[in-house]
């Protein structure tokens, strides 16, 4: 029995909704009442909602066959697939709904905006998945057929927890005209003799800007109540009209991205690069706490500069940690905050990564998450953050967090909730009128839940090449005799 409780693979889905799903559900409900009275949820769409966020926790896919097999053929494939298709679920308030529960649980007035993008690797050809394009594969530095996501992530000083997401297409007329100039270029054909850049088309194909910006003029409008104190976001989005647009959206938050080196700036009538304009002076050495916790040995410089790009002047700030070679250079639109507060306050985009990863590992979206259409994807995201918000609202992580203690990591919650659902699993069939019965389904269960691998240790079915000497080669080891 130990090898089950520690093999996350081999659990069934719950027989009967846990209290953690049902409570969740219910106030889910509520919620979404509140949002629109015809939202709420029915009986049959909380069960089948428990379903699935069960499967989802369990299997960490969204894979009708395996919730069937894990469930013991109480919830059918075709069912469940039918719900989450056609079903009157009010998706698109889902995820307010569920935000706003957890600002309640935990009384939360104030946080910070952290936004990054992620790619999901798909299949080569695909044809029935949304959205899927050419993308840069970072691990790999080539390419991959992909679907990618942007997310906004809520860091407050109690919880870090996705309120808004959204998937990007790039125009295929740009890109094609990228693809075709890049060639062009390598040919020798100059400028003026290679075709122009088309328009882009923003109203079909918005950037990963304007999303991020509509993902945070969307929380500033749904959560008024909720005071963001700062918006922080990776190089991509360091553009004067995504810093200028993002503060006027938050109400004059502080906005933190990054600059390149090559930047051009000017100050007292001086015009240079931000690397040519940090090196001129040798860098402070000093120390700052990284995310609330960690104290880091760092070299900084600052300086309110006009940066041409952004037409105006922003705080600059050259850091270094320490190890490290190169500046990388902090951008702020308030320049009325202290440079330490800035470095502190942009160390919290970690957290943004650190999410994606938990997520993309134990939320399901990423495995076996071939669901296709729009919808499909969408409601299969929305289901996958539900899970996320359900571990937050755990009893254990809410006691622990309420009382400013460290929260559980994502994959030990899922671990009790699968404890749990083996207990109760065997718990229902030790009760069952037909306990052989019951335990023979189990049995089956739980085999086919087992992986199946392939040994390269063992040599059957192999080719092991001709293991003999030739004969007309005979006479090679007569020299050598």
């Amino acid at each position: 029995m130990s090898y089950l409780i520690y093999s996350r693979q081999v659990f069934p889905v719950l027989i009967r909704p846990h209290p953690v799903v049902t409570v969740f559900l219910d106030s889910l409900s509520d919620s979404l009442k509140n949002i629109a009275p015809s939202a709420q949820l029915t009986t049959i769409q909380k069960a089948t909602l428990a379903a699935l966020i069960m499967g989802v926790i369990v299997t960490e896919t969204l894979n009708w066959a395996a919730f069937e097999r894990r469930s013991l053929g109480k919830f059918k494939s075709t069912r469940l697939c039918w719900i989450f298709r056609s079903a009157k679920i009010a998706w698109h308030h889902m995820l307010q709904a569920s935000v706003r529960n957890i600002l309640s649980h935990y009384a939360i007035k104030e946080g910070v905006l952290a936004i990054d993008d992620s790619a999901k690797k798909r299949s080569k050809k695909t044809t029935r998945i949304q959205g899927t394009h050419k993308a840069k594969d970072k691990s790999s530095g080539g390419y991959i057929n992909a679907q990618t996501l942007i997310f906004t992530v809520l860091v407050t000083d109690i919880a870090t927890f996705p309120v808004g997401f959204r998937f990007y297409v790039p125009d295929p007329e740009l890109s094609a005209w990228r693809k075709h100039d890049k060639s062009l270029k390598k040919q020798g054909v100059v400028k003026k003799d290679r075709p122009q850049r088309p328009e882009p088309n923003h109203t079909q194909y918005p950037t990963l800007q304007a999303l991020a910006l509509e993902m945070i003029q969307e929380f500033a409008v749904l959560f008024p109540e909720i005071a963001v104190k700062g918006v922080l976001a990776d190089a991509l989005y360091g553009t004067g009209k995504f810093m200028n647009q993002a503060a006027k959206s938050t109400d004059q938050a502080q906005v933190i991205s990054q600059l390149r080196a090559n930047q051009r700036v000017s100050s007292k009538n001086s015009k240079t690069t931000l690397r040519e304009y940090f090196a001129r002076q040798k860098g402070v050495e000093t120390t700052v706490v990284i995310r609330g916790g960690k104290s880091v040995r760092v070299t900084m410089l600052a300086a309110r500069l006009y940066v041409k790009a952004h037409k105006r002047r922003r705080f600059v700030i050259a850091l270094k940690y320490e190890g490290e070679e190169q500046y990388r250079y902090l951008v702020a639109s308030d320049m009325s905050w202290r440079h330490t507060d800035i470095v502190q306050l942009y160390s919290l985009r970690w957290l943004v990564e650190v999410f994606i990863q938990d997520w993309k590992a134990h939320g399901g979206w990423n495995r076996l998450s071939k669901q296709q259409g729009k919808e499909g994807s969408e409601r299969g995201l929305i289901l996958s953050l539900l899970c996320d918000h359900l571990l937050l609202l755990h009893p254990e992580q809410s006691a622990r967090l309420k009382n400013k203690q460290p929260g559980l990591p994502v994959g030990c919650l899922i671990e009790r909730l699968n404890t749990a659902a083996l207990v109760d699993t065997v718990r229902e069939v030790v009760a069952s009128n037909d306990s052989e019965a019951a335990l023979e389904s189990l049995t089956r269960a739980l085999e086919e839940a087992l992986p199946t691998r392939e040994s390269s240790k063992h040599m059957a079915g192999r080719d092991l090449g001709r293991q003999e000497p030739t004969a007309s080669l005979k006479y090679r080891a007569q020299e050598a005799a």
